[in-house]
């Protein structure tokens, strides 16, 4: 199996970090898209970030175009965020992150002390990731995303794994809809999942980098002890 590459980043150079959040890029982008939001998390705790470059592949609606993708997506309809999808592309990148917690945990941290994150194509390998992993995580932050095949999520998944699911109200993407509705089934099936929407379209927003920081810093907090 091939291994990703990826850059690392700590929060508070010089300070020994306590735990580690794995920070998945979306389609089309790298490693480093979300590298400048660090600083801005205001964080408590020394964390290492870890960012990984997703495959390259080619991406069906982009007529083939080969580029950055956790896996590949055949259309953009309300089926293709909840059936018709690319599961052995998403199981591929599963076990490709897997194998980043495997290195986390191989350098003394706890995997409670390991957060898995995602922004859209990133989001859905963060929810999948984080629920149906052997490792237990410390948290699941899922934004602007979606989660096909919930219903295999909800039978096998950490229900007390804390989770920060966000979408933009405008977003044209990822429809609101979708995101939601991944939320909702969690919630009533009993996953510890804090929901946040924001006026925005597919991106991140202050307001949400603001409550992000708050979650991150609660979590942190239990984490470390």
């Amino acid at each position: 199996m091939q291994q990703l590459e990826y850059i690392e980043k700590i929060s508070h150079p010089g300070i020994l970090a306590t735990s580690v959040v794995i920070w998945l890029h979306g389609l089309g982008a790298d490693c480093n898209d979300f590298v400048p939001l660090v600083p801005e998390l205001n964080l408590s705790k020394c964390v290492k970030f870890v960012f990984p470059n997703a495959p390259m592949r080619p991406i069906t609606i982009n007529n083939g175009y080969v580029m950055r993708g956790w896996y590949d997506i055949y259309e953009l309809t309300a089926k293709s965020l909840g059936e018709n999808v690319d599961i052995v592309g998403i199981n591929q990148s599963v076990s490709l992150i897997n194998k980043i917690i495997e290195e986390q945990l191989s350098q003394g941290f706890k995997s409670e002390q390991i957060i898995i994150v995602g922004f859209s194509q990133g989001g859905v390998i963060s929810y999948i990731t984080g629920l149906s992993s052997k490792y237990k995580l410390g948290g699941i932050v899922a934004l602007s995303t979606y989660l096909p095949n919930i219903d295999s999520c909800i039978t096998s998944g950490y229900k007390d794994i804390p989770i920060f699911a966000s979408h933009g109200l405008q977003d044209n993407v990822v429809p609101y809809i979708a995101g939601n509705l991944a939320h909702q089934k969690l919630s009533t099936a009993g996953f510890k999942i804090t929901w946040h929407e924001y006026q925005m379209a597919h991106s991140v927003c202050a307001e949400e980098i603001a409550d992000l920081s708050k979650w991150f810093n609660d979590i942190l907090a239990i984490s470390s002890k």
